[in-house]
């Protein structure tokens, strides 16, 4: 009795066990069946899923979510009389948001986007520094959407640089306008349907409404055009149009409707910051890429050149190359028509030609071309010479070399304001400095005690003789002035330099240079300190140091210009007016929209293409576009 009572009191924990094993399973079974019925019966609908909003977009997105949480919790709170009023407040400002010139094709372009052509990262753009003023804006409280608008179009251009300002001015008329619009209306139809289904009075309603949307979803799907829709097709519309107004005339749970308005802004915010994406990536590749017409003149000159080597013309010149009484301008160009342009423009507007002497520095690369377009072309009675600044032999010329810093470099800098309504105003200016290149300016020229530097995207309009006779009081650079960016405001970006916070940021474009004061002052040797300093850091040597290096090595050297030799801003500002245009002495591109470029500004190029050289059978041969 004892071994039986024993077994027994040994097997009941293990029954026990047993028992809750077949409520754990039960237990599971059930949740396995609640689960598709939670689906079923539409209760999913009451969580939100933030899953579509990527980390890229966060800043933006979090606003957005803000505010449909708000309108949510607003519509919740008003009677069901209120409910249809609020659905179609929410539908009306959360439509699509993408510009007219992106929303082409977009919904079309998304269904045959694959992984094959990702998000491409944008090209290295122009450095880019933010800067804190003080500067007010000036703006009424009737203007707020105006001002709105402006700050879109600001941030915009402070991402993606020039690109915003370019398809502003070239921002295509809508198209297919009827297909867009039966988008939106299967967009909405979509959004109340899940809503209208679950309401058995409105069967008859919910059976129409699908129909219609299967119909056009078979017609968009046949149909990307105006013109390749069906006939009838308006028919459709209207019918379509009138079932969602009845759909939007009862009183509906807002959660689907805002679930499907969810996924909508998702999509559209993903599709629209891809589009602008790859759109700034092309266009900054046509600004950094050279056209094919340049290239082709290029090469053909090449070609030429060692076909038939044209006289060498430089010892003949070389003691008015080295003459320090006539007026020197020296260009660092890569490009022939450009730093034609330049020499064209100056001779052409001067009174006495005779003193001239320009002195191109160019790459290896196109050193020949540059040669026999000079030799070909004659400039009244001004003198060219074209050096290989890779072929001289100076000190430290390997940095050159390995960096190429031939050309002036450009900076694109952003002012930050606060006007009456509080909100940030964005001011961007393009800033351009001397390269690495121009240091070696009296290394080159040991014999020249003065010279003009001319970059070669300026026109000149009239005659620059002046500016040999100008005193400089001492500097060393006579430059124009940009006191709307003080070195001040770059206190962070100089890294703790010793400067004086009260002076201004000079451009190059025009600069009148003192070569015997460069070299008491030894500027060269002060600028190569600063760049070696730098290159011991882990930043390395990039045109951020530069710019840094050049800024601090003319501390107290710069001569203010008056303002009137220079306007500056045609390769970015399309705001100059004709009056200022014509006045000023020299214009300058400085921006990405170079007048060379197809994306240059349009209005502006006529004053560039003015000083062409338009009689060249490798023009023509190249099409080039004049």
């Amino acid at each position: 009795m004892k071994g039986a009572a024993g077994g027994s009191s040994y097997n009941l924990p293990a029954k026990r066990r047993w028992k809750g094993l077949v409520v754990a399973v039960l237990g599971l079974v059930f949740l396995s069946m609640l689960v598709p019925l939670v689906f079923l019966l539409g209760l999913h609908s009451g969580f939100h899923s933030y899953s579509g909003y990527s980390s890229e977009q966060g800043s933006s997105d979090s606003v957005g979510l803000q505010f449909h949480n708000s309108v949510i919790a607003q519509t919740r709170n008003k009677s069901k009389e209120d409910q249809s009023r609020h659905v179609d407040d929410l539908i009306r400002r959360l439509g699509p948001t993408i510009p007219k010139v992106y929303k082409k094709n977009s919904d079309d372009e998304a269904k045959n986007k694959t992984h094959a052509f990702a998000v491409l990262p944008l090209p290295p753009q122009l450095p880019q520094i933010h800067l804190n003023t003080n500067s007010t804006g000036s703006s009424d409280k009737g203007d707020v959407a105006d001002a709105m608008s402006r700050d879109r179009r600001t941030l915009c251009e402070l991402k993606f640089g020039s690109y915003c300002l370019w398809r502003q001015e070239h921002k295509d008329t809508l198209k297919d306008s009827t297909v867009k619009k039966m988008k939106d209306l299967l967009y909405v139809a979509r959004a109340y349907y899940p809503s209208i289904a679950k309401l058995p009075a409105l069967d008859k309603l919910s059976h129409e409404l699908k129909q219609n949307i299967q119909e056009f979803e078979r017609i968009l799907s046949e149909a990307t055009t105006d013109k390749d829709l069906p006939p009838l097709t308006k028919n459709k519309m209207e019918k379509m149009e009138s079932v969602v107004a009845r759909a939007k005339s009862f009183p509906v749970d807002c959660n689907n409707v805002d679930k499907k308005f969810r996924q909508l802004v998702d999509l559209t915010e993903d599709e629209a910051n891809f589009h602008m994406k790859q759109s700034a990536f092309l266009f900054q590749l046509a600004i950094q890429t050279m056209p094919k017409s340049l290239h082709c003149l290029s090469m053909r000159l090449t070609v030429e050149y060692f076909r038939s080597t044209p006289p060498d013309l430089d010892s003949l010149l070389k003691d008015k190359f080295l003459n320090p009484e006539l007026q020197h301008y020296v260009i660092f160009s890569n490009n022939v028509l450009a730093s034609s342009a330049v020499i064209n423009s100056t001779v052409m507007n001067a009174k006495d030609t005779s003193s001239q002497v320009f002195h191109v520095l160019t790459d290896a690369q196109n050193y020949f071309a540059m040669k026999l377009w000079f030799s070909l072309n004659k400039y009244l009675k001004a003198s060219v010479q074209v050096l290989d600044i890779e072929g001289l032999k100076l000190k430290d010329h390997y940095k050159v070399s390995n960096f190429n810093w031939l050309m002036p470099q450009e900076f694109r800098v952003s002012f930050h304001g606060v006007d009456k309504i509080s909100r940030a105003s964005m001011h961007t200016e393009y800033v351009s400095t001397f390269s690495h290149s121009h240091f070696l300016l009296p290394d080159i020229f040991q014999r020249l005690k003065k010279v003009v530097i001319l970059d070669d995207d300026i026109i000149v309009q009239r005659d620059l003789s002046a500016l040999w006779s100008l005193d400089l009081g001492g500097k060393v650079n006579g430059a124009l002035m940009l006191c709307r960016v003080r070195l001040s405001q770059l206190k962070n970006y100089l890294r703790g330099n010793s400067f004086d916070k009260d002076s201004c940021a000079w451009m190059s474009g025009v600069n009148v240079i003192d070569l015997d004061r460069w070299r008491d002052h030894d500027l060269t040797k002060t600028y190569q300190s600063f760049v070696n300093e730098q290159l011991k850091t882990k930043e390395g040597l990039s045109e951020a140091v530069v710019l840094r290096a050049t800024l601090l090595t003319f501390q107290g050297h710069v001569y203010a210009l008056d303002d009137s030799w220079v306007l500056s801003g045609l390769g970015y500002n399309y705001g100059l007016d004709n009056e200022s245009i014509k006045k000023a002495a020299v214009l300058h591109f400085n921006g990405n929209m170079k007048p060379w470029l197809e994306l240059g500004i349009p209005k502006y190029k006529g004053f560039w293409r003015n000083y062409l050289i338009s009689e060249s059978s490798f023009l023509s041969a190249c099409n080039v576009n004049q």
